[in-house]
């Protein structure tokens, strides 16, 4: 029955052997790609063997890696470098790929084989599996990733998933929330590891009495006073607890009179000339029977403050600037030639395109309406209110501009952030709505704090040594408002900030303690974004401030800046009457080629003959005068006297960088300079003997990023990459030919690139 014959085994074990000599695999471990993330931030969907396209011609220089949509982000994480990428500013929240959710502007999917292309919105289907995502970003950035060798679902899951985080429904969505809530609040109520969000900020809030009362006594406005009635928005649900207000009037006269003005908004100071002429804020008065009693005793009241009694002069800001829709619109226009368009084409054609987005117009438009402001103001020596309907987008940039010309404190650092703190923040101007973080209707989006940043940058560009800061700050600034974690750019107004803070506190069961609601650090704490050695490049070499004195054979010698009248004798006169501090009359238009030159030839013996007004007079005379960088300051308004804002709006275009140029060189130089008279001077002190002198690390202590050698004879070449995008790079960020080398605009034939939110849901395949 059995045979004698040993039968070979049947079953096979596919187990490996066990070892019992264990011994080190020779090949490396893999790193696992994993995005690095903040207090409160989730991983919500992520695709492997992404691509992310480099390269304008060819997928060489692209770099393969996994795509994550967190709630906070867009991120792409990759083994691999950006080729030619030396230097980047390193950003504490964000990394080298990240992009924030709030900064997607619009999310475009794209099957190069059936031809489909689709604008994804909140809570959409896609019917087809995706083979490229193209994010439009609201800082002018393109960001392409091709899926080749991505799983199809997962593709369309990441996606889907970016579309949907990117257009959050409730402001407690946006991320901000659940950072402050998980990194500053923990469960007993107290702060988490001792850490206040802006504690030790130099930078006044204006949300105490004390904030203002400071004010009030730095302008010397000793007619004014603070009010307290708003405590708890008991009067009006936009303004501040604490605004100011003139001494005559009472707090029962005020909460008589607020029912009158629109969303009860009394009237607001904003600041007093030396003469004693204010600038005041208020909206319209609501109720017509009532509108004459309140415009004379509010009139009345602010005469009374003035040390001359002078008359009040009301400036209508919606009657002669343009409305938010307008603005939105250029800036739409400016977007899609900075950024869609070909940068191949003529420069002529470029130009007039950029004419014709009205952007700059605009920009010249705040700009001189500042300036008949400050005529008021600094001129005739009357008080100036400043009249629009809500008192909250228009007043913002106008009242900011006016004390940006005469007020040299709002030109250092902390005096331009508490000017944006005042006249901004707590005034209650929309950010969340006029940044449109919610993605809910692009009829209340508008770029109303860009344009003001613009306006800035024409006055710094203008005067570069009068600035304490840098166009790279007021360009990472404009980037801020992007990065919803901060308090400055996250709400409509402080009750909006108080009441959903405490909502959210209450939802997730954060006991606050002491604190009335949660603490949202501000902007202005530039440590939560930047190393402080990356600070070090908002600091302007040639600001020339109250204490840069000098010694010269033992007698102290001022800066200034001087230029001969000559040099501005066709900025006022020689013009057209249309043309009067470069403003064009609605039906005049300019030909591209020596127009200006033309138009002056024309009417030359026509302006001989026109009288010249009073506040022309008054600018001829300050350019007729050396000028006192401590003291007023007033653009030049003629259309070539205006530049287009390159670090900003054209960083990320590769054709339009000049490497190893720019403004950059100059700046290099000049901080190396500037560097090397610090280290001089410290020297010199130290060999002196100079009581209290620590004997510490020059380089520690500098200001500025660029420094100099131990040995002045040496200096430091420029790094070399240096180029006019710097400390900004387009490498990776903007991509212009799109699939099968055919630019964006073609292949998207006509497109509605960043299309009103209404219309995605009507977008068919």
């Amino acid at each position: 029955m059995f045979s004698g014959k040993q039968t070979k085994p049947t079953f096979k074990s596919y187990l490996p052997p066990l070892q019992t000599d264990l011994k080190k695999s020779p090949q490396l471990p893999i790193k696992k790609l994993e995005a690095k993330l903040l207090p409160g931030e989730i991983v919500v969907n992520e695709a492997n063997f992404v691509r992310k396209c480099i390269g304008a011609d060819s997928g060489q220089d692209d770099l393969w890696g996994k795509l994550v949509c967190t709630n906070f982000k867009v991120s792409f994480i990759s083994h691999n470098s950006l080729p030619q990428q030396r230097f980047q500013c390193t950003h504490r929240l964000l990394g080298e790929h990240d992009i924030p959710l709030a900064c997607v502007e619009q999310v475009v999917t794209v099957n190069d084989v059936k031809g489909k292309q689709k604008i994804l919105g909140s809570n959409q289907k896609l019917k087809f599996n995706p083979t490229e995502l193209i994010l439009y970003c609201k800082d002018f950035r393109i960001i392409r990733f091709r899926f080749d060798e991505a799983g199809p679902e997962s593709a369309k899951k990441v996606c889907l998933a970016i579309a949907h985080y990117s257009h959050p429904a409730d402001p407690q969505l946006l991320f901000g929330f659940e950072y402050v809530g998980k990194r500053y609040h923990g469960s007993a109520g107290e702060r988490v590891n001792g850490v206040d969000p802006g504690g030790g900020l130099q930078t006044p809030l204006f949300d105490c009495s004390s904030d203002w009362d400071r004010e009030i006594k730095r302008t010397g406005a000793s007619e004014w006073r603070v009010c307290t009635i708003n405590q708890g928005y008991f009067i009006s649900p936009s303004l501040p607890e604490f605004f100011v207000v003139p001494v005559s009037l009472a707090d029962q006269d005020l909460k008589q009179y607020a029912c009158c003005f629109y969303s009860q908004r009394i009237p607001l100071w904003c600041w007093n000339h030396p003469s004693g002429s204010a600038l005041v804020r208020m909206s319209n008065i609501s109720d017509p029977q009532q509108q004459r009693k309140v415009e004379q005793r509010i009139s009345s009241a602010i005469t009374k403050s003035h040390p001359l009694r002078s008359d009040v002069f009301k400036s209508d800001l919606d009657k002669n600037l343009p409305n938010i829709q307008d603005i939105q619109a250029a800036l739409l226009k400016l977007r899609q030639i900075c950024v869609i368009e070909s940068f191949e084409e003529s420069e002529e054609k470029w130009l007039s395109s950029l004419e014709s987005s009205r952007w700059m117009e605009y920009v010249r438009t705040f700009l001189r309406h500042a300036v008949e402001v400050v005529y008021m103001l600094e001129s005739r020596h009357v008080s100036v209110i400043l009249l629009e309907k809500e008192d909250r987008d228009l007043s913002c940039v106008i009242s900011s501009l006016v004390q940006l010309m005469c007020d040299p404190h709002c030109r250092s650092l902390h005096g331009f952030q508490a000017l944006i703190q005042k006249e901004w923040v707590m005034a209650g101007h929309r950010f969340l709505d006029r940044c449109n973080h919610l993605k809910k209707s692009d009829k209340e989006e508008s770029p109303l704090f860009l344009l003001f940043l613009d306006c800035v940058w024409q006055l710094w560009n203008q005067y570069p040594a009068a600035f304490e800061f840098t166009e790279v700050y007021l360009t990472v600034l404009g980037d801020s408002m992007w990065v919803p974690v901060f308090s400055t750019f996250l709400f409509n107004c402080p009750r909006q900030r108080a009441e959903h803070s405490r909502d959210f506190a209450s939802s997730k069961s954060i006991h606050l303690g002491q604190d009335q609601a949660l603490r949202f650090p501000p902007v202005w704490d530039w440590s939560q974004q930047f190393s402080l050695k990356d600070q070090t490049l908002f600091n302007n070499p040639l600001y020339v401030g109250k204490i840069a004195t000098c010694l010269q054979n033992g007698t102290v010698k001022t800066f200034t800046h001087r230029r001969s009248k000559k040099n501005y004798s066709s900025t006022v006169r020689g013009l057209p009457s249309l043309m009067r501090n470069g403003s064009l009359g609605p039906n005049d238009t300019l030909t591209r080629r020596n127009s200006l030159v033309l138009r002056l030839r024309s009417d030359l013996s026509q302006v001989r003959e026109q009288p010249e007004t009073p506040s022309e007079r008054f600018v001829r005379d300050f350019f007729s005068r050396a000028v006192d960088l401590q003291g007023l300051l007033l653009p030049q308004l003629l259309p070539s006297h205006l530049s287009v804002w390159k670090l900003y709006f054209l960083r990320w275009v590769p054709e339009a960088q000049i490497p190893h140029g720019g403004p950059v060189t100059a700046f290099h130089k000049l901080s190396v300079l500037t560097d090397e008279i610090e280290m001089l001077q410290n020297q010199l002190r130290q060999y002196k003997g100079a009581a209290g002198t620590a004997n510490t690390s020059h380089a520690e202590h500098s200001k500025m990023y660029f420094k100099a050698t131990s040995t002045p004879q040496q200096c430091p070449a420029p790094p070399e990459y240096l180029s006019s995008s710097f400390p900004f790079s387009p490498v990776g960020n903007l991509c212009r030919p799109g699939i099968l080398g055919t630019p964006l605009s073609k292949f998207l034939n006509g497109a509605k690139i960043w299309l009103s939110t209404e219309t995605l849901a009507n977008e068919t395949i």
